[in-house]
């Protein structure tokens, strides 16, 4: 208890209050004592602004109702209330609402607010002004969430690759197109592979997005931006979609023993270019042993070796928990081994 009471109390402002942002909240709420004794810091919802609303919960208390926020209020005029040293963003990657996003974490990160961030759409198109405005206001952006929910890859390309001269990004980072593969590769219709993903909650209302691969390329588009310092905005995407034709291919390669996979990857070699392949995977390859939702980023370092991350829950929680990690790493106090 000593060490909770000592804990630094973090107050932060979240935007968005759907699936991710409410599981954000109940994490935030149900472990914020251990939080305070393992990492000696304790973040707390000061607010929680919608697209017309606001709140400000009670204490450590639940939200009220929504019949009972206020309307929404400037932002500046949010964070000088509360006293906010984060600003979580979990809204939609629309392009509808992608200009309030950057323009929302632009004025948190120049009066010096720590930005955590699920949202793409901002991060693909305006990296360098979001890098310049926490460059000017000495505080720092973590995309953990919207680079692989729980799957930790990108601190791996933001830090730990450091020093290993990484190469290489090859990655399965989206599981509802490893898991309708997997289901081809099984038999089914793609039709009926979709339908089995939605059942079990692993696929949106509409998977497109899954399926063309653009949502590997944007994820691989951010990872590398980490590891290498590429602009998203200026990086070519070169996809191969999942279609009526690949059932075919996914049974002929699972004749063979071998798994066809959705791999995006990048390299040092074609500066600006993620491309998205159909690619049969062998026995020891990482991708090949992805199961159902899962997924793997390998990190090829030539002297070092491959570095592979996989698994990590691709849903609301998992993409929270990757916001809870995010808020705690950039607001912890370090010593120590910490």
């Amino acid at each position: 208890m000593g060490a909770a009471t000592e804990a630094t109390r973090t107050e932060v402002v979240l935007a968005g209050y759907g699936p991710v942002g409410q599981a954000f909240v109940d994490r935030l709420a149900r472990d914020g004592e251990t939080l305070a004794l393992r990492h000696g810091v304790r973040p707390r919802v000061a607010a929680v602004r919608a697209s017309d609303a606001q709140c400000a919960p009670g204490g450590d208390g639940p939200l009220p109702p929504r019949s009972k926020w206020e309307p929404l209020r400037p932002l500046d005029e949010t964070f000088d209330r509360t006293g906010a040293r984060v600003f979580v963003q979990a809204v939609p990657s629309s392009p509808g609402l992608r200009e309030r996003a950057v323009q929302e974490a632009v004025t948190a990160l120049r009066r010096g607010i720590h930005v955590v961030t699920a949202t793409k759409s901002h991060l693909l198109t305006h990296w360098r002004e979001l890098d310049a405005a926490a460059r000017a206001g000495g505080s720092m952006i973590r995309i953990s969430g919207a680079t692989g929910a729980a799957l930790p890859a990108g601190d791996l390309s933001r830090t730990s690759l450091r020093g290993l001269d990484c190469r290489t990004i090859r990655a399965c980072p989206n599981g509802t197109v490893t898991f309708v593969l997997d289901r081809l590769a099984d038999g089914d219709t793609l039709n009926d592979a979709i339908r089995a993903a939605r059942l079990r909650g692993i696929a949106e209302a509409d998977p497109s997005a899954d399926l063309s691969g653009e949502d590997a390329a944007t994820k691989v588009r951010l990872l590398a931006a980490l590891a290498w310092g590429w602009d998203p905005a200026e990086v070519r995407v070169r996809a191969q979609p999942v279609d009526g034709s690949t059932a075919a291919r996914a049974l002929d390669a699972a004749s063979r023993s071998r798994r066809l996979r959705a791999v995006a990857g990048a390299s040092l070699a074609e500066p600006g270019i993620v491309r998205v392949r159909l690619e049969e995977t062998e026995p020891g390859d990482p991708l090949h042993a992805l199961t159902g939702p899962e997924k793997a980023v390998v990190f090829g370092c030539p002297d070092a070796g491959d570095v592979t991350v996989s698994g990590g829950r691709s849903s609301p929680v998992g993409a929270a928990l990757a916001l809870v990690r995010d808020t705690v790493e950039v607001t912890a106090p370090r010593t120590g081994f910490g």
